[in-house]
């Protein structure tokens, strides 16, 4: 069951993942997620109101829909879009990533941030997912068995094993995220509305 649900969600195979491949899969997508439906949003919500936030999540269904043709027809478009949402995300992740820092285990998620994020294929994925593993103390990335063979990635994060506690752990720190952005929005908005 949980092979066919994190297939489904992620849009490739799971069917070959053992349990500490769903485990980890499943916290990669969790705060990628996040990020990109929520805290991404939320901070062109809060720059630019709610023409950010569609340009933001326009700029993200674009690269994901035209990047890959980008890179297999060589399309101008793909690459633009691509290029585009790098650049509107730039700043966004950083702040998801200082986020998860500073409601988790701050000292693992800078260091697994700075000395890990590089090696991740994607950059802002990798600072994203490399301060999460740091800040949950979990180990993130390395290799997926599937299609009948081995896939390697980097290895993120410090820890133990991604497990069912430490994606309880994932939900934690994605609500604690959550509502640290909504107090910081709530004090900038009073602050605000006092100021005249």
């Amino acid at each position: 069951m949980a092979r066919r649900v994190l297939g489904e969600w992620r849009g490739e195979s799971a069917a070959e993942f053992s349990p500490t491949e769903i485990a980890r899969v499943a916290i990669e997508e969790g705060l990628l997620a996040s990020h990109r439906y929520v805290f991404g949003t939320i901070a062109w919500f809060v720059a630019l109101g709610p023409a950010g936030a569609v340009l933001y999540r326009a700029a993200e269904m674009l690269a994901a829909q035209w990047g890959a043709h980008a890179r297999a027809e060589g399309g101008e478009f793909g690459r633009f879009a691509a290029r585009l949402f790098f650049w509107l995300d730039w700043v966004p992740a950083r702040l998801t990533a200082l986020t998860f820092a500073v409601v988790g285990n701050f000292e693992d998620a800078v260091y697994c941030w700075r000395s890990q994020a590089l090696s991740w294929t994607t950059r802002t994925q990798g600072v994203i997912l490399a301060a999460g593993a740091g800040a949950l103390g979990v180990r993130l990335g390395d290799t997926l068995h599937q299609y009948g063979s081995v896939q390697f990635r980097p290895e993120l994060g410090t820890g133990g094993d991604a497990d069912v506690d430490a994606m309880e752990s994932t939900v934690r720190l994605v609500w604690r995220s959550l509502v640290l952005w909504m107090f910081l929005l709530f004090i900038v908005s009073l602050a605000h509305a006092l100021g005249g």
